[in-house]
């Protein structure tokens, strides 16, 4: 036998509640190597729709009254995930070892569609797959090193112009909110002459051999809402962006792993009045909203690469939370009097709670705001440290 051998790789990444179907590795003698990646449908039922402990599924939209609209999609983008269409791969060769510290790295450039293909020798090999970021305004956020280490890619973002108003753990500014990101990664791929776990397909005239590959997201996407009742107007407006704090500068494709360093993220955010305080997605002839009550909300939507040195994937398999960091969320509203305050809310038990994602609401009764007297910020920061537990810390 040639000691090329040339296979076609068939990736098949059906979501079904956060998972895919495990894709095909094909051998073919026309001496290529195929990988083919079917429509892949992302969206935020399936990354969202995750048991908890005891098989309680999180049911994200009974906690979500933010009325979201197409205004909402202007300012902030799609809600939810948005399906990726350009990818990159890397594989590395690790000859006739296995799960050993790569030495070699074969770099493919991003391709378009679903179908990649080149040639495998015989030995092992490790894969790594991660969509391509691509934006409408052609900025991106993210950014890539694969030159500090050939075992791992890391992604991560660099700091904005805005700055982060508090607890910022380290850095002075915030950084930039990361772009929807998907890795899948697999090691020790064995492509020996004896074609062990293959098998011969006959009508195809093919040997076949399934591999155990996963996508899953590495960036999360955090819904908040800060409801105001009893506004009556006094908060007018919002200055547009909020911070969250505590959270992940950095990720590992190739382990899904958040790095170390504590950063505060920088998103957008919109006051909308005369809000019904029904789930998310409630029918507009339903009767609840006839006696559900209403309320102005601070809404908006940002991604992060996740807490600090944690694993969604492995915390959902029984791995500890080791979240040391604690999360504020802070927002910059303007009252009825053209003065401004930032408000500021401690979400540490939320966010440790929906560690893949998931809604963070806020519940202030404006009743009990002070209205600042004085320009430049020089009103209050209200700290909340549960919806049912509040108080305020005064900066006078």
């Amino acid at each position: 036998m040639k000691k090329l051998l040339y296979i076609f790789v068939l990736f098949v990444l059906i979501s079904t509640v956060g998972c895919m179907r495990e894709p095909e590795l094909h051998l073919y003698e026309p001496q290529n190597i195929d990988m083919n990646f079917p429509i892949v449908d992302i969206d935020l039922e399936v990354y969202w729709d995750y048991e908890m402990t005891f098989d309680v599924r999180y049911d994200w939209k009974a906690e979500w009254f933010y009325d979201w609209d197409a205004h909402d999609d202007s300012i902030f983008g799609t809600m939810g995930y948005v399906q990726p269409s350009v990818f990159n791969l890397r594989r590395y060769f690790t000859g006739d070892a296995r799960n050993v510290p790569h030495t070699t790295v074969i770099a493919a450039p991003p391709f378009s569609g679903t179908h990649f293909q080149d040639k495998f020798e015989w030995g092992f090999w490790d894969i790594l797959v991660w969509n391509d970021v691509r934006t409408i305004d052609g900025v991106q956020s993210i950014n890539f090193d694969e030159q500090s280490s050939l075992d791992s890619v890391i992604a991560f973002t660099n700091n904005s112009p805005h700055r982060s108003r508090y607890h910022a753990p380290k850095y002075t500014y915030a950084f930039w909110a990361p772009e929807p990101l998907f890795s899948a990664y697999d090691r020790g791929i064995e492509i020996n002459h004896n074609l062990d776990g293959f098998t011969y397909d006959k009508e195809r005239n093919v040997f076949v051999r399934t591999l155990d590959m996963q996508l899953y997201p590495v960036t999360y996407i955090y819904l908040t809402q800060v409801i105001l009742h009893n506004n009556y107007g006094r908060i007018h407006q919002t200055e547009g962006d909020a911070n969250l704090s505590g959270m992940a500068r950095s990720t590992n494709l190739n382990t899904g792993t958040a790095g170390s360093d504590a950063i505060s993220v920088y998103y957008n955010n919109n006051l909308k009045e005369n809000c019904t305080l029904v789930p998310y997605g409630t029918p507009l002839d339903d009767p609840s909203r006839a006696t559900a009550k209403h309320a102005d909300i601070i809404g908006g939507r940002l991604m992060t690469f996740g807490m600090c040195n944690q694993t969604p994937r492995l915390i959902d398999e029984g791995a500890p939370l080791t979240d040391k960091n604690r999360h504020y969320l802070d927002v910059t509203v303007q009252f009825y009097n053209g003065m401004d305050s930032t408000m500021v809310f401690d979400v540490t038990d939320q966010v440790r709670k929906h560690y893949k994602g998931g809604v963070i609401t806020v519940e202030l009764d404006v009743d009990t705001v002070p209205i600042p007297t004085r320009p430049g910020g020089s009103g209050f920061n209200a700290v909340v440290v549960d919806p049912d537990s509040v108080t305020y810390e005064f900066g006078l």
